[in-house]
């Protein structure tokens, strides 16, 4: 199974089936078949390995795959619904070149698909693996009979920039995972969870995106080869067609369909997907950081309202050994969107017992996600799903300075002992770790220098330099 999405109060459900991809409709409560199949190619892979997305916005399916056994043909394509069916070009590495999908999000009027792939627009003897961000406008219709029919005209595509700062910036190249979208601090936000090459310094870090000036990135100048040889450069914007290439048609505008867009547009498009610039991190710097160590991190999930006021951001982290890392995001009121985060404690995940066997391979997490009801985590592995407390209150039940200087949005203190703080909690007055560590300011400050002693060379803070 590589799809699964609701649709009209159902479930919308894709799979390999046996390298002959399908797709049907089933009962929510019953998992009953709604009507026939139909096929699912350009909506799943063939093969399970192979990565794709999914997601249904105003009546159609919008998929991030590839339509072929050997995953030659990737392509980003829209069916079912009323609309035309679009998909990308085919076999042209301007567009695409051997992407793997992580996720799609609906924003605005586009869609946006969040994905890596080899870059082509680097001159290196080498393959070089980046980080991409491409949109296409909901309501594209596709272009004329002579250029990009039944082809996207608005589909454009730029590098995500995660990166340590400095003379000499260091990238975070692979994207693992994103969020959704979240709403932090007034900001439309999306994290993603990066990591180095394998052939690189092991580590990976989070960086944030504001999705307007994301979107601000597509504005900007297009980035073009002119020849084979020659090395790319920015279009000077006296030769970029109007109306300007990769935008949505507008009702009532003098091109109120993209069929109706000059030829001149479609060509243009067709041979310039790629934008110069790259979508900046917020706040300039990876709001965390994890190096030298011998994991890397690949999914995540994010609670933005951790503790009882429903005010507080925490962040879990997957690892490829089977673990999950949790931080507490801290604002900075001097800086907004340059936040910095506390470490608060690793969730062993993982269980040889339980799901059997204990290799490298059985600790991949395959998927993460926070169950709100449960106040858990469900950790899927291949062989087995388990379930994680957000937070293990418990540990500090003995000791109330040891509870406040834990910082655990979950964990609060009363009747002298710990409890999980899931709401407004018991109506008699109780300790808060972030609320009241004034009073504890000395304590925390030796705990928190003692912790980031052990982590030195390990976890880096956006106050770090």
């Amino acid at each position: 199974m590589k799809v699964l999405l609701n649709q009209h109060g159902g479930l919308f459900v894709c799979g390999t089936n046996a390298f002959n991809p399908l797709c049907a409709n089933y009962t929510r409560d019953t998992l009953e078949l709604v009507g026939e199949p139909i096929s699912g190619m350009a909506r799943c892979p063939y093969d399970p390995k192979h990565a794709n997305v999914a997601l249904f916005a105003e009546g159609s399916l919008f998929t991030g795959t590839v339509t072929d056994f050997l995953a030659i043909d990737a392509v980003i394509y829209r069916s079912l619904g009323d609309s035309l069916a679009l998909r990308t070009v085919k076999h042209d590495s301007k567009w695409f070149r051997e992407p793997y999908f992580v996720s799609a999000v609906e924003w605005g009027p586009h869609i946006y698909f969040f994905f890596r792939e080899m870059a082509m627009e680097f001159n290196y003897l080498e393959k070089v693996m980046v980080s991409r961000v491409a949109r296409v406008c909901k309501g594209d219709l596709g272009g004329s009979q002579r250029v990009l029919e039944k082809q996207w005209t608005s589909f454009l595509k730029a590098r995500l920039n995660c990166s340590i700062p400095g003379d000499s910036h260091f990238y975070f190249n692979l994207l693992q995972a994103t969020s959704p979208i979240l709403n932090l601090q007034g900001r439309d936000v999306i994290l993603g969870v990066f990591s180095t090459p394998p052939n690189s310094i092991p580590g990976s870090a989070v960086c944030a995106f504001d999705m307007q000036q994301l979107a601000r990135v597509f504005e900007g100048r297009f980035k073009e080869q002119k020849s084979p040889e020659s090395i790319w450069t920015p279009v000077p914007d006296e030769l970029v067609p109007k109306p300007r290439p990769g935008g949505c048609a507008v009702q009532g505008s003098r091109f109120s369909t993209s069929n109706a867009f000059p030829d001149e547009v479609l060509n243009f498009i067709k041979t310039h997907p790629l934008m110069d610039e790259a979508v900046p991190l917020l706040g300039h710097r990876p709001w965390i950081v994890k190096t030298m160590v011998r994991y890397q991190l690949n999914s995540m999930v994010v609670d933005t309202e951790a503790g009882p006021q429903k005010n507080r951001t925490v962040v879990f982290l997957g690892s490829t050994r089977g673990t999950v890392l949790k931080f507490l995001i801290v604002p900075n009121k001097d800086n907004p969107g340059a936040n910095t985060n506390i470490f608060l404690e690793e969730l062993e995940g993982y269980s040889p017992e339980r799901c059997g066997g204990d290799t490298l391979q059985a600790r991949q997490p395959l998927s993460l996600i926070l169950d709100r009801p449960s106040h858990t985590l469900l950790m899927a592995f291949q062989s087995c799903l388990l379930q994680l407390p957000v937070a293990r209150c418990h540990l500090h039940s003995r000791c109330m300075k040891n509870c406040i200087a834990s910082r655990d949005p979950y964990c609060g203190w009363t009747r002298g002992s710990t409890y999980f703080r899931h709401d407004t909690g018991p109506k008699e007055k109780s300790l808060l770790p972030w609320d009241l560590l004034h009073m504890m300011g000395k304590i925390t400050t030796q705990q928190r220098h003692n912790r980031e002693q052990k982590q030195i060379g390990q976890l880096y803070t956006g106050r770090h330099r």
